[in-house]
């Protein structure tokens, strides 16, 4: 298997997972600054461009919770996905999809808002806006996540992965203040050696 990657990227995710997994892999890093994600041969790969992107035999796939859910499903003793058919499994699709479609969004609009834009574009109305929508997850997230090391009780999940990584993103941000339970939950997935290794380099 190859990941094409990218420093504090969401490519960190399924990298992340990969290490937890333990299965070998080609960690491939491309330079966006000199246009690596832009060739001609990684664009047959990823057709935006982006990362991350995994290729595994004759398997091109790309999006960040789309890789983690196939990895997850390739190697079922790592009890990384419940089984399918479970109500645990339902909950468990519920937290992928809600990583990318309800936690991301507010999250990056505080970032593009305080961080990532040149500042004359950057607007304070859209980050306060992005800091309340993410106040609104946080709490349903942290009523997730109550009495359970990870979202499904017990068991670590590739949805932990996926929701862990962006909170841990907000964190930086200084969104996590206030949300005790929240703070924990990204120490105790920071903690986890695996996480460790994706954050290398």
């Amino acid at each position: 298997m190859k990941l094409y990657h990218s420093p504090r990227s969401r490519s960190v995710r399924p990298r992340w997972l990969l290490e937890e997994i333990g299965a070998p892999y080609e960690l491939i890093t491309l330079d966006f600054s000199k246009g690596e994600q832009k060739t001609s041969a990684y664009l047959k790969i990823h057709p935006h461009g982006a990362v991350p992107a995994l290729v595994d035999g004759d398997l091109a796939i790309f999006e960040s919770a789309a890789i983690c859910a196939y990895l997850a499903d390739k190697f079922p003793e790592k009890r990384l996905a419940p089984a399918v058919g479970t109500p645990a499994r339902g909950l468990y699709y519920q937290w992928l999809v809600y990583s990318m479609a309800t936690l991301e969004p507010p999250v990056l609009q505080v970032f593009m808002n305080t961080v990532m834009l040149p500042e004359e574009q950057r607007s304070a109305k859209a980050a306060e806006e992005g800091r309340t929508k993410f106040a609104d997850v946080a709490r349903v997230l942290s009523q997730a996540i109550d009495g359970k090391q990870f979202l499904l009780g017990e068991q670590f999940s590739a949805a932990d992965v996926m929701i862990g990584s962006t909170l841990g993103w907000s964190q930086f941000m200084g969104l996590l203040s206030g949300h005790p339970a929240l703070e924990a939950y990204v120490g105790r997935l920071s903690a986890r050696p695996a996480f460790q290794r994706a954050q290398a380099n």
